[in-house]
């Protein structure tokens, strides 16, 4: 492998990186602009495995808007990301394949007392497929496995 080669394997894998931080931050912020901008046109989520729906990035922005109105307090922490480029049919190295594990906890506000333990705590598997595009990594499609749940 050239160092030319190398040194963009490296600038996507900080990319790809930087793509699922933002997914995890706009989920938490409930920035559900940001959220949307970070799908590719006809971009996918699917959380079913975790309860919820599956759709369109607006649909399923729409949907945790109003399900996760009950818990301001959130922290969604993605790690132990993998990440292999892809080699889809002829594939040039504009895909990607992401598997992360994650742990949400949420809750309501602390209120005066100060933050507040969570309420609601889950943990699970990420896979997301990532597509090059003329704006950059985006998000094809992601899909949420729910491994486990604490109350």
């Amino acid at each position: 492998m050239t160092q030319r080669v190398e040194l963009a394997t490296v600038r996507d894998r900080l990319a790809v990186d930087h793509l699922v931080t933002d997914y995890a931050v706009a989920r938490d912020d409930g920035d559900w602009t940001t959220y949307r901008e970070l799908f590719a046109p006809g971009g996918r989520a699917d959380y079913r495995a975790a309860g919820g729906i599956a759709g369109d990035a607006r649909q399923v922005a729409e949907w945790l808007a109003e399900s996760l109105r009950p818990f301001p307090a959130r922290q969604h922490l993605i790690v132990n990301r993998r990440v292999r480029f892809g080699v889809w049919d002829q594939d040039t190295g504009d895909t990607a394949h992401v598997q992360a594990d994650y742990v949400s906890p949420m809750g309501a506000a602390g209120g005066d007392a100060g933050p507040g333990a969570p309420d609601f705590v889950s943990g699970g598997r990420y896979a997301f497929a990532l597509l090059r595009t003329d704006d950059g990594w985006r998000i094809g499609e992601v899909v949420a496995r729910e491994k486990w749940r604490r109350l």
